[in-house]
């Protein structure tokens, strides 16, 4: 050491201050089975999550994960399923979205879900506003948004895959602040890569993360997507079982909504000051054309004869 080098401290190095602005979540992007009975596995991948990284803050799984596709395996006990998970969250501290699963209320089923803070309290509930009619036919879609803030950190909100398609959900979720838009889905269809086109233009439009975790098998063909508020992709799964944490910075969601993505658009303020009343959002969005298109039914063999 030359004599220049000032002297060390006798005392306890201390530990680096963390930036509040920055949050870890964790995607599990895992197979789940059409039969269901897949919370044991979950469980597995949490515990793996947390071992590989001890400083997670939050971890999602993807849409319908605890318990498959079908209504026929539905929680049987959704009490005692969230009861499982509040544990987990306690256990370990975290954020966690177990995904969501078909529930029965008053004779009605929705797609639900919760998020469940590192108390093991739930922080929230939600019902996904918009199932995939017509081919999620007999699920009711709920009309309360979930938003919920991490103290110190910022505002998250949570929407369940077809959700996204309609962007009235994330303007509304941004709208109140929200910075971090939560997205478990199951897609296992040809409009994946729609999807993830939408995924990259809500997070461009609405100036905040996107989060979508898509499952394997009976769950999904994965290639789970996070995009930051300047629509770049921070991460992308392919078709494989992945754990993806990836550190968000939300003093770059604020910082784009107050100058703009590079000190370009500044999306949100310039939808606040418009000139023009947005006839579409009157009367519910009902319009004379919408109502030309004819009934929400499956699309009809064609008649060769």
């Amino acid at each position: 050491m030359s004599g220049n080098s000032p002297e060390m401290s006798d005392g306890p190095a201390l530990a680096p201050r963390r930036d509040n602005s920055r949050f870890l979540i964790a995607g599990i992007q895992m197979p789940v089975p059409v039969t269901g009975q897949n919370i044991a596995a979950m469980t597995a991948q949490l515990e793996k999550t947390v071992v590989l990284y001890p400083g997670v803050d939050m971890v999602v799984f993807s849409e319908l994960a605890p318990h498959g596709p079908l209504h026929a395996c539905a929680a049987v006990d959704p009490q005692a399923d969230e009861a499982h998970f509040q544990a987990l969250a306690a256990k370990h501290r975290i954020w966690i979205i177990p995904g969501s699963y078909f529930v029965e209320r008053n004779g009605k089923i929705y797609n639900h879900t919760v998020v469940i803070n590192p108390a093991g309290e739930i922080a929230g509930r939600y019902d996904k506003m918009f199932p995939f009619l017509p081919f999620e036919a007999g699920v009711t879609g709920g009309s309360e948004f979930l938003i919920f803030d991490v103290p110190g950190v910022g505002r998250f909100g949570l929407s369940i895959c077809y959700d996204i398609w309609f962007p009235e959900t994330t303007r509304t979720l941004t709208s109140a602040g929200v910075e971090v838009l939560i997205h478990p889905v199951l897609t296992g269809t040809t409009d994946r890569d729609a999807e993830l086109a939408i995924v990259r233009a809500t997070a461009t439009m609405f100036s905040c993360y996107v989060v979508d975790v898509n499952g394997l098998d009976g769950g999904g063909v994965g290639r789970s997507l996070v995009v930051d508020p300047t629509g770049v992709v921070v991460h992308q799964c392919g078709q494989a079982t992945e754990i993806f944490p990836i550190t968000l910075d939300l003093g770059l969601v604020r910082q784009v909504r107050a100058e703009g993505a590079n000190g370009l658009g500044q999306v949100l303020k310039s939808f606040r000051d418009k000139n023009v009343a947005l006839s579409t959002y009157a009367d519910n969005g009902a319009s004379p054309y919408l109502d030309s298109l004819g009934p929400l039914i499956p699309m009809r063999k064609r008649d060769w004869l």
